[in-house]
């Protein structure tokens, strides 16, 4: 399994289209074996669903994200979990251990 986490300065973005990097985590027996920083390469309408997706993630953690985005994971089929704040590798170990605590979606919009 891969999570995918938007991340500004090691945190989980707020706002996923607008986060400097995804960290890509690797998974193996629940466990954290590898994590790759790959950049945002710019957020465009359906752009970031597919990219994800082509690198090979099962999950995206953000703060928020709008609807249609969501929308969109969901038919590359990537789940999603949004309300994520803190730091990247504490929220996928959270996630891992299924005790990630999430609060509402920071982003009720959509662009």
């Amino acid at each position: 399994m891969k999570i995918a986490v938007a991340v500004n300065d090691g945190a989980v973005s707020q706002h996923f289209g607008h986060c400097e990097d995804f960290y890509i985590y690797d998974v193996e027996d629940n466990k954290v074996v590898n994590k790759n920083v790959v950049p945002n390469p710019g957020h465009r309408p359906g752009f970031l669903p597919v990219f994800l997706k082509d690198n090979g993630a099962n999950v995206i953690i953000a703060g928020g994200m709008g609807g249609s985005a969501q929308q969109l994971f969901n038919e590359n089929g990537i789940k999603v979990v949004v309300g994520a704040s803190g730091n990247a590798d504490e929220a996928v170990n959270g996630y891992l251990n299924n005790e990630l605590e999430l609060s509402s979606n920071v982003c009720n919009h959509d662009h």
